[in-house]
């Protein structure tokens, strides 16, 4: 899962790099958490907070999962606009995980703050961009029902997008000053780091191989050692890995490839972005582009690079590339990578009762903002006993038929509309 690690920008640029030996021999702990993504490293900075003993344990290195390999782009709220939401979980219930979301990239950024963390934060906001007149009308659906929720989003028209972004292929765009960008490798590192500072106990190299429930306990072994702890968070989502006596929720998993320019030169980043907002559009089969610290336009789509197919995905990556700056159709693409994103049906995330433990999964592509609140709000529960922070009531049970079809399905699109789009 991890072979094209080499390959990815965040990786070689990463400034946080903190190391955790292996798991070896038995141990104890209030709370053992497996997944060292986001919702993992947020669940044992918080539960350490709290003055709980954490154990976290994770399969190869921190952020080695989507946490490493995502865009970077710290949204506020989800994927699906509020009235979507609402009519998924009901308005109570939907209303307040909007609410809890619209906040989630000022906790990012306050994480970042709080604990100097070196991940190249750009609180300068999110432009979701049209990428066609018809996707102007999908803008401007979701700009009416954010702004009646309260949300400080500006609808901007194809002349004014066309200056923010320096791209004259978009048709509009819809503006979030709550957002930004971030190195999202370096941000999940950090968080460990913060974590372990706070007593948390983690573990790399220390895949969890069997759980069980031993009366009151949970009991996670690994190749070297063993955890048992009263409470367990089950922090994978898309890179669940076979464990004896557990079965990983299903999600429909979707792929996500990027790529990066060399630095670009100064005149260039005077046009390009100048205000350094993450982009992505509104297209069926989305695109992404933004800047790092270093001037590289990074640019990425669905899909993945690790089947015969694969060489659409990166044949249409500088023709995508020149479709959106013309003056970019000789740049050179490097550092080429993919990840994996967990979907539900509903494009929601969840939270399942273990009963003395939680399961979440299902960012659907939000992961930065949504994993940092869940993770928190499930090990506050948990030492809590109450589990009325929880941004979604837990669920008992889930079934996700047909999700390797479905995944199929959508890598299946992406690679055909990477065929011929952009010629």
């Amino acid at each position: 899962m991890t072979s094209d690690l080499a390959s990815c920008l965040w990786h070689q640029t990463c400034q946080e790099n903190p190391a955790f030996p292996e798991l070896s021999g038995e141990a104890e702990a209030d709370l053992v958490v497996v997944g060292g993504g986001y919702t993992g490293c947020s669940a044992a900075l918080k539960a350490a907070e709290l003055g709980a003993s954490v154990r976290l344990v994770e399969a190869d290195e921190t952020g080695s999962g989507g946490s490493g390999r995502n865009v970077g782009l710290a949204n506020a709220g989800l994927w699906l606009p509020p009235e979507d939401i609402n009519a998924a979980l009901g308005a109570g219930t939907g209303s307040r995980l909007s609410q809890l979301l619209a906040g989630a990239p000022a906790l990012v950024f306050s994480l970042i703050a709080k604990h100097a963390i070196q991940c190249e934060p750009e609180n300068n906001g999110t432009l979701h961009c049209a990428h066609a007149p018809s996707g102007l009308k999908d803008l401007q659906r979701r700009h009416a029902q954010l702004t009646a929720i309260g949300a400080p989003v500006e609808l901007l028209s194809r002349e004014d997008a066309i200056q923010r972004t320096g791209s004259g292929a978009v048709h509009g765009a819809l503006f979030d000053p709550r957002a930004g960008t971030i190195q999202p490798l370096a941000y999940v590192r950090g968080l460990a780091r913060a974590a372990a500072a706070a007593g948390a106990q983690l573990h790399e190299r220390s895949p969890a191989t069997a759980i069980s429930r031993e009366g009151s306990s949970w009991h996670v072994a690994t190749p070297k050692g063993s955890i048992r702890a009263k409470h367990l968070i089950m922090a994978t989502n898309a890179y669940a890995r076979d464990i004896t006596g557990y079965s990983a929720p299903q999600v429909i998993p979707v792929h996500y490839f990027q790529a990066a320019t060399d630095p670009l030169p100064g005149p260039l980043l005077d046009r390009i972005l100048p205000n350094k907002e993450g982009c992505w559009d509104t297209a069926l089969v989305m695109s992404s582009w933004r800047l790092d610290q270093s001037g590289r336009l990074v640019i990425g789509g669905m899909g993945a690079l690790n089947h015969f197919g694969s060489a659409l995905h990166r044949s249409w990556l500088p023709r995508k590339l020149a479709a959106l700056y013309p003056e970019l159709k000789d740049a050179r693409l490097r550092s080429h990578w993919h990840g994996r994103i967990a979907m539900t049906s509903e494009h929601l995330p969840k939270i399942l009762d273990l009963q003395g433990g939680y399961a979440c999964f299902g960012y659907s592509g939000r992961g930065i903002g949504p994993g940092t609140l869940f993770g928190a709000a499930m090990a506050e529960a948990l030492l809590t006993g109450d589990s009325a922070c929880l941004p979604v009531p837990p669920a008992q049970g889930h079934s996700l038929p047909f999700a390797g079809l479905r995944s199929a399905y959508y890598e299946t699109g992406a690679t055909l509309t990477h065929l011929i789009s952009n010629r």
